[in-house]
């Protein structure tokens, strides 16, 4: 991180994180990006991503095919955003400053933030769940405490007090710091990979090779079917990383050149994503040859395997891989957009624990109950909010500025980028315009509004959450910000300082 921070630049807008990177600490190279990508896919949920798709009633070269098309569409904005972010040395909140204005800024940070934490959510479900699936071998009686939590959460008291022990480990890496966690990522990067190629052996031969599994059949019986499933995981294969897509600027900023950056992203999202779902794809088809039914979580089939040792150890194994994909992945983005809401009040520590905190009252359990549930629900919803703030952001990075920002103005309450008391209206109005088409659909894929009460193209609109989102707020936006004068860009408004 940078260590000094230019005296000109305002307290309430900067701290050591959040300022831009020195030339000395710009030393990521193209093998940096790839193996980060790598690194970051190989994780349960994108298992679950893949499977989710063969449970939905896809065969095994469609779900593929669907996966590889939403990284190559979301791979798009990543290397535009990341642009900035390796240009200017500086991270995502600092970057939305110059669209939404250094106090709009807190506006997209704090939304990618709360996603962050339903992703914190997720991965702690997850790695609780496999503890819990560990410790009911040893202590069977985990399976049958009474219920303490009300029927509608639909949470058991095993599982909950696993995932909250879980949870607080997680709690204590936070507090530990962050570079606790490098020995667990190290041990992800060697132990995921040689999981996953186990997975494989053992579905290709349990499942009596690859020609009974791959020849599992779609269970859509018309193209109509198909397409309309197809669209919404489209939408929610690009709503897997638009997060990251946001936000990669903090991660870009330590580049040392722009083709280190793109080349490693191009080479590593893609590719790993599509390699380690076709795993979950193969896996997933083959527990229909073996058990009769489609088993989509990899934690409930490794519970189904003989030897009590052999699931004690899985289990155990993916929950420490959680745990470091948990940390790095979900607790470092949302640590810095919490910080930029307030960097004088706001450590990293305690943005991990608003993090922590937002993530168990999000419900998570119930967001991976079902693979339409985590599509449908989850990546696509959100990503008809992370769509509309994308659109903004790159249009007026390449449209309106032409890719040239003034660094100075972005941590100052002065400036070009002050608009009117901090915040940029025409952003704003455009995030609202952007995310408004998608709300009813939205609304009824929840359950709150009945498909019959809500026009059925507004329904249909939900389908492109993202690029609705993503066109609809950059065309406002654009049209909103070519109607001021040049000269507003750059006037010198000034705004009372926090």
């Amino acid at each position: 991180m940078n260590s000094s921070t230019p005296e000109a630049y305002a307290p309430g807008l900067t701290s050591a994180d959040l300022a831009p990177t020195l030339p000395t600490e710009r030393t990521w190279g193209t093998g940096n990006y790839a193996a980060l990508w790598i690194s970051m896919s190989l994780c349960i949920p994108t298992y679950m991503l893949a499977s989710s798709l063969i449970e939905g009633g896809m065969n095994w070269w469609q779900a593929l095919l669907t996966i590889f098309l939403g990284n190559s569409i979301v791979l798009i904005p990543m290397l535009l955003n990341g642009r900035a972010g390796a240009q200017y040395g500086i991270p995502f909140p600092v970057f939305a400053r110059a669209s939404f204005g250094v106090r709009g800024a807190n506006v997209p940070a704090l939304l990618r933030a709360i996603i962050a934490c339903g992703w914190f959510g997720i991965q702690t479900w997850i790695g609780g769940y496999a503890l819990y699936q560990m410790a009911v071998l040893w202590v069977p009686g985990l399976a049958t405490l009474p219920a303490i939590f009300p029927v509608s959460w639909g949470l058991a008291t095993g599982p909950a007090i696993l995932f909250f022990l879980f949870w607080l480990l997680n709690m204590y890496v936070v507090y530990l710091g962050v570079d606790s966690i490098r020995k667990l990522l190290v041990f992800k990067a060697f132990f995921l990979p040689v999981a996953a190629v186990a997975l494989l052996w053992w579905a290709i031969s349990a499942g009596n090779g690859l020609g009974p599994i791959l020849a599992q059949p779609s269970k859509f019986t018309s193209s109509a079917q198909f397409w309309a499933f197809f669209f919404p995981s489209l939408t929610g294969m690009v709503g897997f990383w638009a997060t990251l897509s946001l936000n990669i600027p903090d991660f870009t900023r330590y580049a040392t050149s722009q083709r280190a950056q793109q080349l490693g992203q191009a080479i590593g999202l893609p590719t790993s994503m599509t390699l380690f779902s076709f795993v979950g794809v193969v896996v997933t088809s083959a527990t229909f040859v073996i058990y009769g039914k489609t088993i989509w979580d990899p934690v409930v089939l490794a519970a189904k395997f003989e030897s009590r040792l052999l699931v004690s150890v899985a289990m155990l194994a993916v929950a420490l891989s959680t745990l470091a994909t948990n940390i790095a992945a979900n607790i470092v983005s949302p640590a810095n957009d919490f910080a930029n809401f307030s960097p004088t009040r706001i450590s990293f520590k305690m943005g991990g624990y608003i993090t922590g905190v937002l993530g168990v009252l999000i419900f998570p359990w119930k967001l991976i109950a079902d693979p339409s549930g985590y599509i449908f629900t989850w990546l696509v919803g959100y990503s008809g909010l992370l769509g509309p703030i994308g659109g903004i952001m790159i249009v007026d990075y390449y449209l309106i500025r032409k890719q040239h920002l003034h660094v100075p103005d972005l941590y100052q309450y002065t400036g070009r980028y002050a608009y009117r008391n901090g915040f940029n209206i025409a952003a704003l109005v455009a995030l609202v315009v952007g995310i408004a088409p998608n709300v009813p659909g939205f609304l009824t894929a929840i359950g709150v509004l009945d498909k019959g009460t809500v026009w059925p193209a507004l329904v249909a609109v939900y389908n492109y959450a993202w690029f609705v989102g993503f066109l609809v707020s950059g065309g406002v936006y654009l049209v909103l910000m070519r109607e001021q004068p040049a000269a507003r860009l750059a006037e010198n408004s000034v705004i009372p300082a926090n």
